[in-house]
This record gives C-alpha cells, structure tokens and sequence, in this order.
C-alpha cells in the first residue's frame, strides 16, 4: 500500500470519528454545560498501572476545595479499550487522561478529541526534556499532553536469591557482571545451574528491553510504513529475547503467575524501568521489603514506557483540567510522585532537584535510584512509535515470543507469524 493510500485511509477514519464525535455533541444539551466561572465540584483522572497521585491529589483537593477522583486502570491492554470507547461515544472519559508512548500516537489524528492545551496553561516549552515535549503535540501543532515520565531502564534483582545461588549482590558488582547481554545470559545460567530455577520472568520482559535501546525505527519508519520485518532493531530485540529462553520462568507480564512469582521468588530479576518499581513493591508485598535492589541494564540505557496527561474535549472542564495536569505535572509533583512510586520525572527542573538526586529507596535496599535513573535519562534515544505501535507490540510481536519460549512453535515459524500478524496489527 502506498504512502498516500495509507494517508488517505487515515484521513477518511479520522474525518469519520470527529464527524461522529461532532454528530454527539450536537445532540447534548446546552443545559448542561456549567456557567461561565463556574467552579467544577469535582474533576477525575484517568491512569494506569502506578503513577504516584495518591498524595498529590489530597494536596490539590485541600488547596483548591475541588474533589479529584482517581480512577485507576492496572493494565494498559485494559485501558486503552475503555478510553476509546469513551471517544466514540463522546462520554465517559475523565477530565485528564494519562496516555502512554505506545498509544499516544494512536489518538494524535483525531486531535479535535482533546483540549488544545497551549492556552489553558502557561508556557512549560523550555522546562522538560525537549523530545518529550514535542512528543505532546498533534500533528497540527495542538498541544494535547504535558510530560510526565520516561521509562528510563533498570534491572531489579533478588539480593537473598543471588546470595544463595552464589552470584554476588552488591549493586555495582552485580552490574558488572553483565555489560552485555551475553554477560546477563551467564549469569542466568549460573544462577539456574545453582538455584534450579528460572533467572528471569519472560522473554517478553527482554523485548522490551533490548528493542527500546538503540533508538530509531521499530515497526514503522517515519512515513508510518510498517517495517516490522525489516527493521534492525525489532530483529534485534527477538534474537536477543528467544536466546533468553532457556533461563525464563515464562511468566506473561501483567499475568497472575507473574504478579505472584514476586512474593513467591519464581524468578530472581526482572527488567524496571523506573515506573515499575512501584509495582514491584506492590507485588512482592512487605515481607520481601530491603531483599529487592536495582542494578545497570546490560548494553548501557533504554527507555521502556513513559507518559503525557491529557484533557479530552469532553471535559465539562477543561481549564480547571488542565490546571489540574499542570499541577500533577511540575517540577515538585514529579519529584514527589518518583518518591511514591518511582514514575522518573521528565521536568528539567526536577531532575536537578537535590531531593530527586539523593532519594534513596528504602523497599529496594536504599538503592540511590534517583542518581540510578537520573543519569540514565542522558542516554535515551527518542523513538518514533508510529500509529498502532502498541497494538503490534501486544498482539503480535509478544504472543510470537510466548508461543517460541512455550514450545508452540520453533524460531523460524514464530517469526514468521509475527511478521504476518504486524501487518494485520499495524494497518490503519
């Protein structure tokens, strides 16, 4: 399919689901809109996973009189259908939205879908991350995401675990025995010849790793071509993560097993970008409090993850909304909300914090992740994710994965399904 085929495509859907949303909001009812002034007894806001508001929104609450309900999505395979829907509908959706990189572009064709940000709230251009902040825009320059993390790449380990199957597990020597992934597989296979158990949780997890390290293109190019078979990174990213198989506990992320091997000790490491530290807390639950710490990701930084909040166009709200987003998204919230639950801050500002560089986290051995991830920030390469990144990554790239370390299928015929798959997945 040509380019301008595709772009053609993609303008007919995007006419057909702004006509549609139009074609709601012609049908409401003027009465329901609040007075010009008025002050919106409550707003929500709409996450996933961890993103540490619990404390920051009691503090909006309390300065502001306006209640802030926080309505929380665990998984993203989860939200994103939800969010959706509530476009199509045009109800629904939370007055802020938090979007993640890999369905962010997903909804910038449609921008008419959400608040054009640039004059709701005050200039923030020149205080994040340059990249991320141009990330936030639509194509027609509409401001619809203000920045708030990056999903700069750790790796968490078992300290008790690496103690007893004879690996070192002090931070740094742990780190240097893997400066490439060749050198984390052998400490994998150590630790599994001496433990009899798996080193790690899924192949899955090495994906996203390995793929998001290099930067460049992953299943599209610039032009939203799909070049998922073709692309240097995303075969690099497989044959990296199906050499792993042989020390994987082949626990899905997201999975029951996997949320239970934590507490359970079914794998000894697992790949944390900073916003999975929360969650890896969360469930490995307070008993295994000080026996988790974070070591180097093999082959130098990577970023996996990351978000913008969002204001939908149907928000009763919209510029007590967006003050809200600007609130949870400053220099201080960011700092706060890293100590929370680990979302690493993208606010210039924030970075330099002393209290970000100094935050030591005590559930993780005290491991200085703020200088940790910090200094990580530097090395990651901006990604272009293209329109229906996620979509591929979840349902095709990652059950390919699962089928080869399952023994559904060998390397060759898992590959060629997933190539097959990403067309279907990536079309738009």
């Amino acid at each position: 399919m040509s380019v301008t085929t595709r772009r053609t495509r993609l303008a007919a859907a995007a006419l057909a689901a702004i006509t549609a949303i139009g074609g709601l909001a012609a049908c409401g009812n003027d009465d329901d809109k609040p007075a010009a002034g008025e002050k919106p007894a409550k707003l929500v806001v709409d996450t996933f996973g961890e993103m540490g508001y619990d404390e920051l929104v009691k503090q909006y609450e309390k300065d502001t009189g306006i209640k802030v309900e926080l309505r929380k999505t665990a998984q993203l395979g989860e939200y994103r259908p939800k969010l959706v829907r509530y476009l199509a509908t045009g109800k629904g959706a939370a007055d802020v939205t938090a979007l993640e990189e890999g369905i962010l572009n997903e909804f910038k064709p449609n921008a008419r879908n959400w608040a054009d940000l640039t004059p709701l709230v005050a200039d923030h251009s020149k205080e994040y991350l340059p990249w991320k902040w141009e990330l936030g825009k639509a194509q027609d320059g509409r401001l619809i995401g203000l920045p708030t993390d990056v999903g700069s790449l750790a790796v968490c380990y078992r300290k008790d675990l690496f103690q007893a199957a004879g690996l070192p597990t002090e931070r740094d020597q742990v780190s240097a025995l893997w400066p490439d992934w060749k050198g984390f597989h052998d400490a994998g296979l150590k630790y599994k010849q001496a433990s009899g158990k798996a080193f790690i949780d899924s192949i899955t997890a090495v994906s996203n790793g390995v793929m998001f390290q290099g930067g460049g293109d992953l299943f599209y190019d610039k032009e939203d071509n799909i070049i998922a078979d073709t692309s240097p990174a995303v075969k690099n990213a497989w044959d990296t993560a199906t050499s792993m198989a042989d020390i994987s506990a082949k626990a899905s992320t997201w999975s029951p097993e996997w949320s239970g091997g934590f507490k359970q000790g079914t794998f000894a490491a697992t790949f944390c970008p900073s916003w999975m530290l929360g969650i890896v807390s969360d469930n490995s639950g307070p008993a295994n409090k000080g026996k988790w710490d974070v070591a180097s990701v093999p082959g130098g930084g990577g970023n996996w993850g990351g978000s913008w909040l969002a204001v939908p166009a149907q928000s009763k709200y919209p510029n007590e909304a967006a003050k809200l987003a600007e609130y949870l998204t400053n220099a201080k919230s960011q700092v706060e909300a890293f100590k929370l639950k680990g979302p690493l801050p993208t606010n210039l500002e924030a970075l330099k914090n002393d209290a970000f560089i100094s935050y030591t986290n005590e559930y993780f051995s005290n491991a200085p992740t703020g200088k940790i991830f910090g200094e990580s920030v530097a090395k990651i390469q901006p990604t272009y994710l293209g329109p229906k990144h996620q979509a591929v990554k979840e349902n095709a790239l990652e059950p390919a994965l699962r089928a080869f370390e399952n023994g559904q299928a060998d390397k060759a015929k898992a590959w060629e399904q997933f190539t097959k798959d990403a067309k279907t997945q990536g079309a738009f």
